[in-house]
């Protein structure tokens, strides 16, 4: 009896072992899991943190920006979320100005050019504030050009329209090609 009783005890101490050992096994292979999923989560958010930028990111530098040979403005936070804002204003005017070109609407064209685009008191005073005398002169005459080309639109010609558009947007070229922020 002491023997069925021994080996039944063995037998329920094996099965502990075993079951034991399959949990340890389990556990650590769910560890591993949860471990390796993590660090492929980070080291996946770190590669997409370092190449979207959205404004609510503090704008890291790219890693191209080292070999960028344009001139800095060397604008703080506040200056750089104003001028994105300013140039993305400017974007979706021109792409009004473009799309109202393409329906005949010359005359709202001319509006847009001359109220988002000219040369107000508040975009000359924004293109002095930022201390570099060709980013200003490149800015005033940006808006200058819109001046021009809200009264070409008013011609309604079109290939007359689209030369004024061109060197509109040629100051913008020359901006980006020689500033950053």
């Amino acid at each position: 009896m002491k023997a069925i009783k021994l080996n039944y005890g063995n037998q329920i101490i094996n099965n502990i072992l075993n079951k034991t050992q399959n949990m340890r096994t389990s556990l650590l292979v769910v560890l591993t899991i949860v471990f390796l999923s993590s660090c492929n989560t980070s080291t996946t958010k770190n590669k997409v943190n370092k190449e979207i930028k959205t404004e609510e990111t503090t704008h890291k530098k790219p890693m191209f920006q080292s070999n960028d040979k344009r001139f800095s403005l060397g604008l703080n936070e506040m200056q750089k979320h104003h001028q994105l804002s300013n140039m993305r204003s400017h974007l979706e005017a021109v792409q009004s100005i473009v799309s109202l070109l393409a329906e005949d609407k010359y005359d709202v064209a001319s509006k847009v050019a001359y109220k988002q685009l000219g040369s107000t008191t508040e975009m000359k005073l924004m293109c002095a504030s930022f201390g570099n005398k060709k980013f200003e002169t490149l800015g005033l005459e940006f808006h200058k050009s819109a001046d021009k080309m809200s009264e070409v639109f008013k011609k309604h010609k079109k290939k007359e329209a689209l030369a004024a558009l061109s060197t509109t947007i040629n100051y913008c070229t020359q901006c980006h090609q020689n500033f950053r922020q």
